[in-house]
C-alpha cells in the first residue's frame, strides 16, 4: 500500500480521475491540499470522503506555507505528492526535499510551452501535434524528468475548446494510470 497527497487549486477533474482509478486498490489518497477556498476540487474530495487541508499563500511567506505543507506530508507519511492543477510554484527547498516524489501533469509536449496557458499557446502557434507530459517536479518550471508523453495530430479545423477537451480526456486517461503504476512500484518496494 502506498499513500499520496494531491495538491490542486481549481476544478479537480484530474483529482477525480485519480481518486476513481485508486478505488478498489490498496493505495489511497490520504488528503487533498488546496490553496483556494471554495475551489470545486474540495467538493470532489468530500464526495470521495477524502480529508481536505487548505493553505493560504496570501497570509504568509511561501517558505512558511511550505513548512506547514511539509508538516502535513510528514505527519501522513506520504509516499508520492501528485500535483493536479496546483497553480503555485514550489520552492527548491520543497522540491529537493521530495526529489522524484512529486509528480505533475502538463497540457503540452514539454519542453515546449512550460508554465500557464500551454494549450492555448500551442493551439495559437498552429502546432499540429499536441499532447500531454507527465513528469517529476524539480526546481524549474515544468523542467523535471519526463515519465510519459502522449500526443495526437490535429487537422487544423478544431476549435480551441475541442482541443482543450481532447487534452483533458488524455489527462484523465493517462495521469491516473501513471500514478497507479508508481504507487504499485512504491508498494512493492515497501513490502
Amino acid at each position: 500500500m502506498a499513500k499520496i497527497a494531491v495538491f490542486a487549486s481549481g476544478n479537480g477533474s484530474n483529482f477525480e480521475a485519480i481518486a476513481s482509478k485508486l478505488q478498489g486498490t490498496l493505495h489511497r489518497i490520504e488528503f487533498l491540499l488546496c490553496n483556494k477556498r471554495g475551489a470545486r476540487v474540495i467538493e470532489r474530495a468530500k464526495k470521495f470522503g477524502i480529508p481536505v487541508y487548505t493553505v493560504d499563500y496570501r497570509k504568509a511567506e511561501r517558505e512558511k506555507v511550505e513548512e506547514e505543507i511539509i508538516g502535513l506530508v510528514e505527519k501522513h507519511r506520504i509516499d508520492l505528492i501528485v500535483l493536479a492543477g496546483w497553480m503555485k510554484i514550489l520552492t527548491p527547498h520543497f522540491t529537493e526535499r521530495y526529489r522524484k516524489r512529486i509528480l505533475n501533469i502538463h497540457p503540452a509536449l514539454l519542453p515546449k510551452y512550460p508554465g500557464t496557458n500551454a494549450i492555448e499557446r500551442s493551439y495559437r502557434a498552429g502546432d499540429m501535434e499536441l499532447g500531454i507530459t507527465i513528469h517529476f517536479v524539480d526546481s524549474g518550471v515544468d523542467t523535471g524528468p519526463i515519465i510519459l508523453q502522449k500526443s495526437f495530430q490535429r487537422n487544423g479545423k478544431e476549435t480551441l475548446t475541442e482541443v482543450e477537451e481532447h487534452i483533458h480526456r488524455m489527462e484523465h486517461l493517462y495521469y491516473p494510470e501513471v500514478v497507479k503504476k508508481l504507487l504499485d512500484d512504491i508498494g512493492d518496494s515497501n513490502e
